[in-house]
């Protein structure tokens, strides 16, 4: 009877590698009792993950130099919104307490 899995894989790799770097992998993931082919998993879900979360921060950029631009027009939405929130971090919600 063939091995059926809820996830059935459908892509593969097959690469070359130096034979001592492959025996020093098998080595290292057999003392952490994990099998090559799920540590390769692993880093290549963090392998993407982190490419995902650069491309996050690089349009996060973007955006901020975007508003820093628009906020320079002190008639704007950006820059009237970032002074009331300035207001806002300047007042002191304690000032009241410790008066009796």
């Amino acid at each position: 009877m063939p091995h059926t899995t809820q996830n059935p894989k459908e892509g593969s790799f097959n690469f070359r590698l130096d034979p001592a770097l492959k025996s020093a992998f098998t080595r290292a993931t057999a003392a952490e009792d994990k099998s090559a082919s799920q540590v390769l998993r692993d880093f290549m879900r963090a392998y993407v993950a982190e490419r995902q979360r650069g491309d996050f921060l690089a349009e996060a950029h973007q955006q901020s130099l975007a508003v820093a631009e628009r906020a320079r027009d002190r008639e704007s939405d950006e820059a009237r919104s970032l002074a009331e929130l300035a207001s806002l971090l300047d007042e002191d919600p304690f000032r009241d307490e410790g008066t009796a």
